[in-house]
């Protein structure tokens, strides 16, 4: 099956500190694919080259047949790539509503004009977009926090409303980074569930996550980087024998 997503020979420096080195792989439609390793690795800064908040010192990234480098991020957004992060990032003073009527701000057909004249088209595309924010808000479970501002959400479920956020751009391709930090474990089995509800829907997922035990469940397959090379790739279980990888991560809790 031919890849989504192909990054090749991918190659990131920062003032001759090489963060990724010729790293290449690929994700096929509909696959839930994690990347680990062990921190300071080079994942997040992958990430960051997918979504082309980064661009890379050599190498290339394809996405549904079409070359990623040099494009803005909002440009590779409409593409259909949504990203979260590792921090989360909120709008202080926007409601989780608000929140995630931002991330369908992308289907707003409104020209200026129309914005202008409040047409009837605007306002009836207004609806549409702010049933389907309630519809994702119910969806993940946040319907009591819909008009509370986003800063005093607990964590975990300020999670699920960068998830919402995500996924109201209607992604072909879902970059999540660490999405199981700092869950508890039912939270943490809410979002699998709605991880392989979106796959089931035609979104694929590529994820960054350190819980093993969460990466064993839900991922088709794993890449593993070390250093800023990928080492091994594969089946969870086969990843989680290969002796490369038990050397990484016993490495990182040595000098830990």
């Amino acid at each position: 099956m031919d890849a989504l997503l192909e990054v090749r020979e991918v190659t990131k420096a920062f003032d001759g500190l090489v963060a990724l080195s010729g790293v290449s792989l690929r994700v096929r439609p509909g696959q839930i694919k994690a990347l680990i390793g062990p921190n300071g690795a080079g994942k997040t800064t992958l990430f960051h080259i997918i979504a082309a908040s980064l661009a890379p010192t050599s190498g290339d990234v394809v996405f549904a047949g079409r070359s990623l480098v040099g494009l803005p991020a909002h440009r590779v957004a409409r593409l259909g790539i949504a990203r979260t992060f590792q921090n989360v990032q909120v709008f202080p003073g926007m409601t989780v509503l608000e929140h995630v009527l931002v991330g369908l701000h992308q289907q707003a057909p409104a020209s200026l004009l129309s914005a202008a004249l409040r047409t009837p088209a605007l306002r009836r595309a207004e609806r549409r977009l702010r049933e389907e924010a309630w519809a994702l808000v119910r969806r993940l479970d946040l319907e009591a926090w819909a008009e509370v501002p986003a800063e005093v959400v607990p964590f975990g479920l300020l999670r699920r409303v960068e998830l919402a956020r995500a996924l109201a751009t209607r992604p072909r391709l879902l970059l999540l980074d660490e999405p199981g930090s700092g869950l508890n474990p039912a939270e943490k089995q809410a979002l699998a569930s709605e991880l392989r509800r979106a796959r089931d829907e035609g979104v694929t997922v590529f994820l960054v996550e350190h819980d093993m035990s969460m990466v064993m469940e839900l991922a088709d397959e794993v890449e593993v980087l070390d250093q800023g090379q990928l080492i091994a790739e594969g089946p969870p279980a086969e990843v989680q024998r290969d002796p490369r990888v038990v050397a990484a991560y016993l490495g990182e809790e040595d000098g830990a």
